[in-house]
């Protein structure tokens, strides 16, 4: 049977069908929405090499799941012909769907149906009622769910109507490949294209958008002339608010010993990781970063590098000592110099190494598949072995 993961645009989704591929046959599916994706009707499956994963690609029409483009276009019943023509068996199919708008093709799957949830979807910004609507029905199809965050399971069964008793947790995670031999004590050499920099350094890892604090960085960099820092993500996302976006500007120009090295593909990003003195998590607390599972935490996780992160993920609250959670940018400021004194050891080095083994893809995957197979494929098979004879 083909297990099939609708759809794979996000990175991290990549990650985990990724890691889910490894398992079970699996096709990752990845719409091109277009304006005119209802007039076109071809599809393009290859193959990627990092990470190794089937994909096709397949045309939708944008505004899909909206009111009328819904009855113009019906894409639900012509995405479901798409996975059916696909699977060789479909009562034994399971099919992942990664966002609420895929509601319509999950109340008509005719196997198992996961609903895995990787962010608060109604604080992006869509109509919040449009999509808690979408997600009652997504929780009604789904046989199981699988929330990146406690917040984020408390929301679906407070707003979706979702069983308590379907919900499971899977947070974030990395790559198994990404995961030490054994505890690392000190940094390794950094990346050809910051060399030059000199030590200590600090690191931010990750989309360097509205969701990070710039001006408390700004002050912190300020604060620790003795202290280099690297900036390794994409800053193309615009910041609303005008103070937020002068620091991130004053920092990209600042040059110096504060280098901004662009969007690094996800495999290379644990060079960087390991290769700084303390990893620096610097969220602001708002939604819908603060209710779901931060990536780069699992990342400085698998490097054992000394972490500092702010309050902006409520899962990041219970990290400690796996982390330093910080309020501002001066109590930041006070806890690097306490590290610097110590020589960037902070004691817990071995102990990330050891937690990080348990938060890989691989591990998320093989625990996606195991629930499935215990749970949901017998019962479904039982009711059709139970059903009325034709």
């Amino acid at each position: 049977m083909t297990w099939h993961v609708l759809d794979v645009r996000a990175v991290w989704i990549k990650e985990f069908a990724s890691a889910l591929a490894q398992r079970v046959p699996t096709l990752a599916w990845h719409p091109d929405i277009s304006a005119t994706g209802i007039l076109l009707n071809s599809e393009e499956e290859v193959t990627l090499a990092d990470p190794s994963l089937r994909v096709r690609y397949f045309p939708l029409q944008r505004g899909f799941a909206r009111f009328p483009v819904t009855l113009l276009a019906r894409e639900d019943k012509r995405l479901t012909r798409r996975l059916l023509g696909c699977s060789e068996n479909p009562a034994r199919s399971p099919l992942i769907c990664c966002s609420p708008h895929y509601a319509p093709v999950a109340a008509q799957w005719p196997g198992p149906v996961v609903y895995y949830v990787t962010d608060l979807f109604v604080a992006w910004g869509e109509n919040p009622r449009r999509i808690r609507a979408l997600e009652r029905r997504m929780c009604k199809a789904a046989d199981l769910v699988f929330a990146d965050s406690r917040r984020i399971a408390k929301h679906l069964v407070a707003n979706a109507s979702c069983p308590e008793n379907i919900i499971h947790i899977s947070p974030m995670a990395t790559r198994a490949s990404n995961l030490l031999r054994e505890p690392a004590f000190d940094p390794c050499d950094l990346p050809e294209d910051v060399l030059d920099l000199p030590r200590p350094v600090a690191g931010v890892i990750g989309n360097l958008a509205a969701n990070m604090d710039w001006v408390s960085i700004r002050q912190a960099v300020q604060l620790t002339p003795w202290l280099s820092w690297i900036f390794v993500g994409p800053t193309e996302m615009p910041l609303a608010e005008a103070n937020q976006n002068s620091a991130r500007c004053s920092l990209m120009t600042q040059g110096g010993r504060v280098r901004f090295v662009g969007e690094k593909p996800y495999a290379v990003l644990r060079d960087y990781a390991r290769a700084v003195n303390v990893a620096v998590l610097p969220y602001r607390k708002r939604e819908p970063t603060y209710s779901g599972s931060s990536t780069r935490f699992y990342e400085h996780l698998a490097a054992c590098r000394p972490i500092f992160a702010t309050r902006g993920f409520e899962e990041l609250l219970h990290k400690e000592p796996l982390l330093k959670l910080v309020d501002s940018a001066d109590e930041l400021v006070v806890g690097l110099d306490i590290l610097r004194k110590n020589g960037f050891h902070d004691g817990y080095e071995e102990m990330r190494w050891k937690a990080s083994h348990r938060e890989t893809w691989e591990v998320r995957a093989s625990s996606m598949v195991k629930v499935v197979d215990e749970s949901i494929v017998p019962s479904k098979l039982l009711n059709m072995a139970s059903g009325p004879a034709c």
